[in-house]
This record gives C-alpha cells, sequence and structure tokens, in this order.
C-alpha cells in the first residue's frame, strides 16, 4: 500500500481548497477546508452533524467544534479558524439543517462513505495534479504545515493524539530538503 504525503505546497493547498468552491460545490470544499484545517481523521470529520459547527439559536458558524474522536475515544476541543468559519457560513447559507451530517449525501442525507471523501479529494488533486493524495493527506497537511510555520512538535503529538513524537514524525514528512533548511537557518554569528 502506498503511503501518502502531506500536501507541502501552501499554494497547493489553496488550490484544492478552492476546487470545489469555485464550481459551487460546498459541500466538497467544506471536506477539504475542515480537512486540512481540524487534522480530524476522515472517519470524524464524516460524523460531523450541523449542530457541532452551527450554532441553530445565534445562526452562526460555531468557534469551536467539540468532538469525542472515534479511534481514540479521547474528547477534544477543536478551534476554527477564520478559513473553516468563512467556508462553514458559506455552505450553511445553502445546506444547514438540524440533524443532518455535515458531509451528506444529498438523496439519502447520511454521512457520504470514506470511499466517497476519498473520490471526491482526489478528483480535486489529480485534476490539479498535485500528486499522491488522499483523505489522509490532509491530515498530515496539518500538521506539515504547523510544523513549518513554528508550532512546537510537542503542541502538534497533542492535536493529533498521537502516543509518542515518532508517530508524529512520520506524518510530518521531514524531508533531507527540511533537514537542509535547518542546517542552512542556523547560525551564531552577529
Amino acid at each position: 500500500m502506498a503511503v501518502t504525503e502531506p500536501i507541502r505546497n501552501k499554494h497547493q493547498v489553496r488550490e484544492l481548497s478552492n476546487y470545489y468552491l469555485q464550481r459551487g460545490q460546498l459541500r466538497n470544499c467544506c471536506l477539504i477546508v475542515l480537512g486540512v484545517h481540524t487534522a480530524l481523521r476522515v472517519s470524524d470529520l464524516l460524523r460531523l452533524t450541523w449542530e457541532d459547527v452551527y450554532d441553530f439559536a445565534r445562526r452562526c458558524v460555531r468557534e469551536s467544534i467539540i468532538i469525542t474522536e472515534k479511534k481514540t475515544g479521547k474528547t477534544r476541543i477543536i478551534a476554527l479558524n477564520g478559513n473553516a468559519m468563512r467556508t462553514l457560513a458559506l455552505y450553511a447559507a445553502q445546506a444547514a439543517k438540524r440533524g443532518d451530517f455535515l458531509i451528506a449525501n444529498a438523496r439519502t442525507k447520511k454521512a457520504i462513505s470514506r470511499i466517497q471523501a476519498y473520490r471526491i479529494i482526489r478528483a480535486a488533486a489529480e485534476a490539479l495534479r498535485i500528486g499522491r493524495v488522499s483523505c489522509h493527506s490532509l491530515r498530515k497537511t496539518f500538521g506539515y504545515h504547523a510544523w513549518k510555520s513554528g508550532i512546537s512538535p510537542a503542541v502538534i503529538v497533542e492535536i493529533y493524539n498521537h502516543s509518542s513524537f515518532s508517530v508524529t514524525k512520520r506524518y510530518l514528512g521531514v524531508t533531507q530538503d527540511d533537514q537542509n533548511e535547518a542546517y542552512m537557518r542556523l547560525s551564531f554569528s552577529a
């Protein structure tokens, strides 16, 4: 089985996030945007309901998601950044209904399958010629860019709920170029 990698190029992440937005397919756009901005596993993304992300009483997108992870059973609070909140607000204007899944099949109203999520992500990646991308690439992309922007690896381990840094290290997809950059950037001269 091939190992998926994070999307290392920020421009490609933006292109992937905008691919379905430009086509008016807000559900698919939301899947990708939340995937790269929350670091949730696809199994947890697909279980989200509108009540998890939208406050119907106040008629606005929530600032955070509270979720119990399917795999670990741990409860997490995930802050939603501006990109995620804007995408959810656009999508909510056309689709928010109490009791519905966020990433739902239009016909059955059930959550789409993991296979369908993969097809959505893969179709956009292929159209944009991004390379080997899967559902898990979105989660890995979050960690890679968090790390590159200076977020402590210890914090990333906590976000991922990994048992050790060695697991997170594989997710980050550290390349020889990343290692070379560390050598070149460090200087003790005045």
